[in-house]
């Protein structure tokens, strides 16, 4: 279990919100965030300040650069300015991304620093177990799952559509398709043809911002969102197609299955299978609703 400090610190770090720039709380002290590049980007000083207490948390940043060599030669890749709400209207601010404030919390010799070392010790020797028995990965997703309340039936549906998609992507890295971006590409053509949207645009059905789009599925979304990617594999074992070109003609053909058979359900029950319901917690929701 987590103890109380740590569980704060993960609820900032994990915080969603719909602004695109906000305060979050931290121990009682103010740590600053935005979002770029779709992922959130916190001050380092302001994370700095809350952990040493330092009244010069600048002055502390350039001291540990000079004390810890690997951390400054990394720097560059960590850092990156943003503009940032402050008392003198948006400046660029020096912040990092979740990556980046994780490893600069490794480099604080700080008492208060010390359970966040301990979880990210944790953590990784959980994953090191996962590579080793991928069933552990399984046990835990279904754990956080239960844990944020879904059904157990829909925790089954969403544990076999995750290793439908997993095969999926084991296919494409056998037939030449190597770039993330590409990957990013043909997901979107198996949705488009399965339900008629992107996922960015399914996401903004539901009301979704940085939340994975398939946690907040109904169960009937679940099934054609794994009817177009399993007929996709079969496809793509079947012809082998080669390269993202040709990944991508069969990405549509697999998609356009399932975008078939949800029309024929849909005519035949006259109701639409998507639909703008979520999970998001109800505080959330009511937000939503009053835009």
């Amino acid at each position: 279990m987590y103890n109380k400090v740590q569980q704060q610190f993960l609820t900032t770090m994990n915080q969603e919100t719909a602004q695109t720039t906000k305060i979050a709380i931290f121990r009682n002290r103010k740590i600053r965030k935005t979002i770029y590049q779709n992922e959130w980007w916190f001050v380092i000083t302001d994370v700095i300040a809350a952990l040493t207490d330092s009244q010069n948390p600048k002055q502390y940043l350039k001291n540990m650069l000079n004390r810890d060599d690997e951390l400054a030669k990394g720097w560059v890749q960590i850092e990156h300015p943003l503009l940032i709400e402050t008392s003198g209207g948006k400046q660029k601010v020096r912040c990092a991304n979740t990556e980046g404030i994780f490893r600069i919390i490794q480099s604080i010799p700080s008492p208060k620093a010390e359970p966040f070392k301990r979880w990210l010790a944790r953590v990784g020797y959980e994953r090191v177990q996962e590579i080793e028995d991928p069933e552990l990965a399984q046990k835990r997703a279904r754990a956080l799952y239960k844990a944020k309340g879904y059904p157990e039936d829909w925790i089954e549906r969403r544990m076999r559509s995750i290793a439908i998609r997993e095969e999926l992507t084991d296919e494409w890295q056998k037939h030449g398709v190597e770039l993330a971006k590409e990957y990013e590409i043909l997901t979107a053509e198996i949705s488009k043809a399965t339900f008629g949207v992107t996922p960015s645009e399914y996401k903004k059905i539901k009301g979704l911002k940085r939340q994975n789009l398939r946690d907040h599925m109904s169960d009937l979304e679940l099934l054609f969102s794994q009817l177009g990617e399993a007929a996709t594999t079969e496809i793509t074992k079947t012809e082998h197609p080669r390269g993202f070109e040709k990944n991508k003609k069969v990405s549509r053909r697999g998609g356009k299955i399932a975008g078939d058979a949800r029309s024929n359900l849909e005519r035949e029950t006259g109701r639409k299978v998507i639909t703008s319901q979520n999970y998001l917690p109800k505080e959330q929701n009511k937000k939503l609703q009053k835009k």
